[in-house]
């Protein structure tokens, strides 16, 4: 009987350790998605965001991660959410690594906080508050 008690005792521990780190899901854990319009290229609202919902034009918006920064744009990998490629294609500039294309949107006006700890930041960290960068930078904000 009392094995059948430390049995059960060490399978609902480990199950409650299980569940405690599976409820920070890798999406809140990262720092370089945003999700922006997805309404075509005539589309002006610029609406972007760290966290899901609907542009100003009331379609969802749609999911990416910032694969550059260059000035006030963020360069973004429209593939597939969840998608953790880094960085451009060598061969073509236009898409990210894993192949698709890049969005590039601007950061200006947006309340997007952002790294960009010179010209061209690869560090990629975005934030919807202030803080610093995992370089070590305060983030910034471009009115």
């Amino acid at each position: 009987m009392k094995a059948i008690k430390i049995f059960l005792f060490v399978t609902f521990s480990m199950l409650a350790i299980f569940a405690y780190v599976e409820t920070g899901t890798a999406e809140e854990q990262r720092k370089d998605v945003l999700y922006t319009c997805n309404c075509g290229p005539d589309c002006k609202c610029n609406s972007v965001s760290t966290k899901p919902g609907n542009c100003a034009c009331g379609q969802p918006m749609k999911w990416g991660h910032v694969v550059k920064i260059e000035g006030n744009e963020a360069l973004l990998c429209t593939c597939k959410e969840g998608c953790k490629c880094s960085g451009l294609d060598p061969k073509d500039p236009t898409k990210c690594a894993c192949g698709s294309s890049v969005k590039r949107v601007s950061l200006k006006g947006t309340g997007i906080y952002f790294c960009n700890c010179g010209g061209s930041c690869m560090c990629n960290t975005v934030s919807d508050s202030p803080g610093k960068c995992k370089c070590g930078m305060e983030l910034k904000k471009v009115d």
